[in-house]
């Protein structure tokens, strides 16, 4: 079958849109989204198929680092170890374009952690649209960006993602183009902030810099 595409309103998203979308996960589908930062592709954290396909589509293994999008910071800290410091932290970055390395926690399958580190990344996107279908499925969503092996940068724009992904994903949401960074990457595992990947988010509130 075709992929579908749902046209949302990027900041007054219909709730029946947003329900059937987030049907489609629920039933193991593969979805393409906007975030504040690029599209990404996501779907329900425990399927394994899913997990598969999100792979094959990047053409990663399973050394990548996965995202956990949340709706809040309460969703984090059931998926992942949170000291004080490390909450002050994502208190002060959260919502935003920012993905944070943690420790995953055992409500997580061993197939979504990274396999020798046991950490994921985890984030709260600041788009309506996203945090409408976090909302719905009252869960959050398994996600990478959505960048291609041929790629270099992600992808932004909706009609392009279903033609180049026609029959690969089940839905493409169509909220207009977003932007096409990606995330600011820090590692917040040692306690020390770490940045991996300078991106969308500022690095100014953990005092970093790029070298």
């Amino acid at each position: 079958m075709s992929t579908e595409l749902l046209q949302i309103h990027p900041k007054n998203p219909q709730p029946r849109l947003i329900a059937q979308a987030a049907e489609i996960m629920r039933k193991g589908g593969l979805a393409a989204f906007p975030t504040d930062s690029a599209y990404a592709l996501g779907g329900h954290i425990g399927d394994a198929a899913l997990l598969e396909r999100i792979r094959r589509i990047r053409a990663v293994d399973e050394r990548h680092h996965f995202t956990l999008m949340c709706r809040d910071l309460s969703e984090i800290a059931t998926y992942a170890r949170v000291d004080n410091v490390q909450y002050r932290l994502l208190k002060a970055a959260t919502p935003g374009s920012y993905t944070f390395i943690l420790e995953g926690t055992k409500e997580l399958p061993r197939r979504v952690l990274h396999p020798k580190r046991k950490t994921i990344g985890l984030r709260v996107p600041d788009n309506p649209v996203v945090l409408a279908l976090l909302a719905e499925l009252n869960e959050p969503i398994l996600s990478s960006t959505l960048i291609l092996p041929e790629d270099s940068e992600p992808l932004c724009d909706a009609g392009e993602i279903r033609e180049r992904l026609d029959k690969l994903i089940d839905v493409v949401i169509d909220a207009g183009p977003c932007g096409r960074g990606m995330t600011t990457v820090i590692n917040l595992v040692g306690g020390v902030p770490e940045l991996i990947r300078a991106g969308c988010g500022p690095l100014k509130p953990f005092g970093l810099a790029v070298e």
